[in-house]
């Protein structure tokens, strides 16, 4: 492999693994509340479509400030995710729908959504594949464009800002949930929400205020895809949903820990792109070289499952319905 391949392939890794460790990060939070949110795929959609509105017509309307393309995208991302987990939350909390049909549907309705509204820009724009923001896009991917000289320059930063907005949310993520009352109760409401209740912990709250943050993060990563990856455009060709499912098995890869995600999304970036670099592999060897990321998460499960140590296994309220009058 030269050095040029080397370059491109961990280069691809680490942005695809900042996709992965957002939507993991989202959901490590969520579930440390103790619900399963199966729609994180769905919810990345709906930041991805967000941020690329906000640009769109922005740009369309005659702006041309890099930062407030930024600042406009990256808050219509957050709503627009805010949004699904808002969606998420009155379902399983509030009406005690169940945790996996309502994932599930999200994710659903999420890639509706953005199916619906990237194809209607596709067509303001003039056909597919016409749609651009490269104003706003040059904002989010600037740090490549500095000609850091030398690999592990490059490798270190030659990346868009929001690569290291990830690593810095999973070690804040990490302090927050040991270090600080609000995430030791959160811990809590996971565990024994029942518990919680009786020590004074709104239970309620907490799920809410955790599922919506969490899909505020894991939006995240639709719009670092959209916005930095392919440079403000629009696909429609799955991939956003496919990382979103290697972001929920890297949930179970890390045992639910926010630093232990930082390496494993990166792992799961190289390991999605290394095939490419391998000579001589079949179609059907391609494929299987594919599933390695949901493979060794497999093996990490039941390595976990046979060992039992309670620091790597996940919240034990996780995907529960609490009922507070049950108590």
């Amino acid at each position: 492999m030269t050095q040029v391949q080397l370059l491109t392939l961990v280069n691809s890794a680490i942005a695809f693994g900042t996709v992965i460790m957002l939507g993991a990060l989202g959901e490590i939070l969520i579930e440390k509340a103790g619900n399963l949110n199966l729609g994180i795929p769905g919810i990345m959609f709906l930041g991805a479509i967000g941020g690329l509105i906000a640009a769109f017509f922005y740009e369309v309307g005659g702006g041309t400030s890099p930062l407030v393309g930024l600042a406009l995208s990256f808050l219509c991302s957050l709503l627009f995710s805010a949004l699904g987990g808002l969606i998420y939350a009155f379902l399983t909390i509030s009406l005690r729908a169940n945790q996996n049909v309502t994932g599930l549907t999200l994710t659903i309705f999420g890639g509706g959504v953005a199916e619906f509204f990237g194809a209607s820009l596709n067509t303001l724009a003039g056909g597919v594949g016409q749609i651009s923001v490269p104003i706003t896009s040059s904002a989010y991917i600037a740090y490549t464009s500095l000609g850091y000289r030398g690999i592990l320059g490059k490798l270190l930063f030659g990346h868009g800002f929001m690569a290291y907005l990830a690593i810095v949310i999973a070690v804040a993520m990490r302090y927050f949930l040991n270090r600080t009352r609000s995430g030791l109760n959160l811990r809590a409401v996971g565990e024994n929400p029942a518990t919680a209740d009786a020590a004074g912990i709104s239970v309620t709250r907490y799920k809410y205020t955790a599922i919506i943050c969490g899909s505020m993060i894991a939006g995240l990563g639709g719009l670092f895809y959209t916005m930095d990856y392919i440079k403000g455009t629009w696909a429609n060709d799955g991939t956003i949903e496919g990382l979103g499912w290697l972001a929920v098995a890297l949930v179970i890869f890390a045992t639910w820990k926010p630093v232990s995600a930082i390496w494993g999304a990166y792992l799961f970036g190289f390991v999605y792109w290394a095939y490419l670099y391998i000579p001589g592999l079949s179609r059907s060897t391609l494929e299987l070289f594919k599933m390695l990321p949901y493979v060794i998460t497999l093996v990490v499960l039941i390595i976990i499952s046979l060992r039992k140590k309670r620091e790597n296994q996940p919240p034990a309220g996780l995907g529960l319905p609490y009922f507070r009058e049950d108590r």
